[in-house]
């Protein structure tokens, strides 16, 4: 979804970008940030982090491949190598859960990752907590559903409606969760703050939809056709994979430790208000 600072953090914080790219060096530093080269899939480059990063957000996703989060492990390795920060924040998914069969989902519930996508995620969120116990510092897992933004090209539903790609049936449906970029960003800056050690949070909004109805409501505000619906057994024919193995898993999250342990209220409590949002 792109860089995005909110919430409200200290007048005298000063906010350390990590970027791959020497190209955004000037746009970073246009939002007020520090920006700071380095490549989460080189060590060597990271090492300058050590002794200056206090408090932590890493947001980055694994590799595509394996089993493991390599990015993961080059960044803990790098973050001991001096003193070691106050609190880091990690962004995992709620695709760690696996299948819920429509459950509800607290953080209470052993994961359960059904892809190998979650499944590095799972490895991401052992290492950081293992480092947290270890070295006796304040880590804190955020698991995230769906991402939109209607401010940014590629963070709405638009596109995808355009497109007339089906959805499921009502009968083969799955749940879905999701939650505001400025939301999530609102969370992230609390939780470097207020999130307790070694806790994990559900960082998601109050919607309990069904994913079909998710984008019926999105046709109807945009003025678009609703998608065609199609039954499970010919989706495997229709659909991208990597869109199927969205469908395969349903589950509704639980925001309550979100909401009372980091006092978070949210800007966009539905995907209908945040839809609407600019």
């Amino acid at each position: 979804m792109g860089l995005r600072v909110a919430g409200r953090l200290p007048s005298q914080v000063r906010v350390l970008a990590l970027t791959s790219s020497p190209g955004r060096i000037e746009e970073l530093r246009a939002k007020g940030l520090t920006p700071l080269v380095g490549n989460l899939d080189g060590f060597q480059s990271l090492r300058r982090l050590a002794g200056i990063a206090t408090r932590i957000i890493h947001l980055a996703p694994p590799p595509s491949a394996g089993w493991a989060d390599s990015r993961t492990l080059a960044l803990v390795r790098a973050l001991r190598l001096r003193t070691k920060p106050v609190s880091v924040v990690y962004g995992s998914t709620s695709g760690v859960y696996g299948d819920c069969g429509g459950q509800h989902v607290n953080e209470c519930r052993s994961v359960h990752a059904d892809t190998p996508r979650a499944r590095r995620r799972v490895d991401a969120e052992a290492r950081v907590r293992f480092w947290g116990r270890a070295a006796q510092l304040r880590v804190s897992i955020l698991r995230i559903p769906g991402i939109y933004a209607p401010d940014r090209e590629g963070g709405t539903p638009r596109a995808r409606l355009m497109k007339g790609v089906p959805v499921l049936r009502p009968q083969d449906d799955v749940y879905t969760n999701h939650i505001h970029a400025d939301d999530l960003a609102r969370a992230c800056c609390r939780t470097l703050w207020q999130g307790r050690p070694q806790r994990v949070y559900n960082v998601n909004d109050d919607s309990a939809m069904k994913m079909g109805d998710y984008f019926d409501l999105a046709a109807d505000l945009y003025g678009l056709p609703r998608p065609p619906r199609i039954a499970r057994e010919g989706a495997a024919e229709q659909l991208p994979l990597m869109l199927l193995s969205f469908m395969n898993e349903s589950r509704r999250m639980d925001n309550t430790r979100m909401k009372q342990e980091l006092g978070l209220r949210l800007l966009y409590p539905t995907v209908a208000t945040g839809l609407q949002s600019r």
